[in-house]
């Protein structure tokens, strides 16, 4: 209970307010603690519908869970642990007559002393609790029938498979659906996807899991940090100062040894829209377009460009994302830049989407302050997965290194500051472009400005 008469919710440190409720509805979310049954709420009474709101609130602060459990015995069959806002466990209905298989990006793993399955494409983790369920999935590796697999899996629960459907964990088959491999899962895009590069991408990133992300010392205890730089070979050693040239150091030279990361920016003298056009143009520009005939292997015509930084098979990717917080002559707002045409496309986005994405830069930064313009390098996925196998997400981000390391050289050539930052958010992305996370989705990204001379260099 707050002082003003609201309650809130805390867990680790940070607290959720829940607004003002009746002493009935706080006294029934209070059973939340044991167990609180979504039927026990669902009418349409004043007091279940005050539960109902209250407990979407702690959904999308993701401090609830979902436990299905024994109806024999009352213990948990399976929970559910949400890793988007906005999950809430759905049934979606099947009847005896259709067909299910496992996803193709679904896993099953050791979790401490549990065992768990997961999918990148999913809304939520599902902590398996009665072997018979891991079974079960095991089977569903080939596309089963529901009478079949009611003949097969006793006891079988009709709910966790609905809600493992609807988590996308399972997929249903049609009749021309074949065996449902590869090409029959999901949209065009997703057959683009290797399983390891889908689920590299969701939870090296933030939005789509629940894990710690970022500096989290996880193994400071266990693990005392390597040095700074690596202790010596005992072989042989050759001194490459005897050889170094007498001559002053060549304008790159002193170019890579002054480029440094800038986190704290001059607000009271921002960036200009003409050094952002001329940062852009040196650093991300087309500088020119071919397209190849079709190949003696029967590969079909490709198109490709050219650009100031080197990308994986000329396949150039990565698209650009400004958030523009404090640019002079450019109004505040979220702009594409297309490269092709040297030019800035506004996009619609909220002034509370802006304020998130400025936010988290800066928390990502640990930074006094949001970025004057913040950079988010975004892929076209299917871009590259198109010709590579089993390495295209690790060469999407050779490439981001690439780009990333061509933004430090400009911005320290102009006199600019700028920083990479280690993680975004791809569901905040998602949700602000409208682009589904698996089409085209952050990567990287860079803060831009006019900044302040850092104290200590990085």
């Amino acid at each position: 209970m707050q002082a003003d008469g609201s309650i809130a919710a805390t867990a680790t440190g940070n607290s959720v307010n829940l607004g003002h409720v009746s002493a009935a509805a706080i006294e029934r979310v209070g059973q939340l603690a044991a167990g609180l049954p979504l039927a026990s709420f669902a009418g349409r009474s004043v007091l279940a519908r005050q539960v109902h709101a209250l407990v979407q609130r702690l959904g999308r602060a993701r401090l609830l869970e979902y436990a299905l459990t024994s109806p024999r015995d009352g213990q948990d069959l399976v929970v559910i642990e949400p890793h988007l806002a906005e999950f809430w466990p759905e049934r979606a209905k099947l009847g005896n007559g259709d067909t299910i298989v496992l996803s193709r990006f679904a896993y099953l793993r050791r979790r401490g002393n549990e065992m768990v399955l997961e999918s990148p494409r999913a809304g939520a983790l599902f902590r398996i609790c009665d072997p018979a369920i891991a079974a079960t999935l095991a089977a569903l590796s080939r596309p089963q029938k529901i009478s079949k697999l009611r003949r097969i899996a006793a006891p079988l629960n009709l709910d966790l498979l609905g809600l493992l459907l609807d988590s996308k964990m399972l997929i249903k088959l049609g009749a021309e659906d074949g065996d449902g491999l590869q090409l029959n899962e999901g949209d065009g895009n997703l057959v683009l996807w290797d399983f390891h590069d889908l689920l590299f991408h969701t939870r090296s990133t933030e939005g789509r899991h629940a894990d710690p992300v970022g500096g989290a010392y996880a193994y400071a205890r266990a693990v005392p940090p390597l040095p700074a730089v690596r202790p010596p070979w005992p072989g042989k050693t050759i001194d490459l100062g005897k050889f170094s040239a007498p001559r002053p150091a060549s304008p790159f030279t002193t170019l890579l040894h002054a480029r440094q990361s800038i986190r704290d920016f001059d607000d009271e003298h921002p960036i200009m829209l003409a050094e952002l056009a001329q940062f852009l143009g040196t650093t991300a520009r087309v500088l020119s377009e071919w397209t190849t005939g079709t190949n003696p292997d029967g590969t079909p015509e490709s198109s490709y460009s050219a650009r100031p930084y080197p990308s994986a098979g000329s396949a150039y990717e990565l698209e650009l994302y400004l958030a523009a917080l404090n640019c002079e002559g450019l109004a505040r707002g979220l702009y594409h830049y297309d490269a092709g045409r040297h030019a800035l496309v506004a996009i619609d986005a909220s002034a509370q989407q802006l304020q998130a994405l400025a936010m988290a830069a800066e928390f990502a930064m640990d930074a006094p302050g949001p970025p004057q313009v913040l950079i988010t390098i975004a892929a076209r996925f299917g871009r590259i997965s198109w010709k590579y196998s089993s390495i295209a997400y690790s060469l999407i981000l050779k490439n981001v290194g690439n780009l990333i390391q061509t933004f430090y050289l400009a911005a320290t050539d102009m006199g600019l500051g700028g920083c990479a930052i280690g993680t975004n958010n791809i569901e905040l992305f998602a949700e602000t472009t409208g682009l589904a996370f698996h089409v085209e989705s952050p990567v990287g990204q860079f803060a831009l400005g006019r900044g302040k001379t850092p104290s200590i260099p990085s």
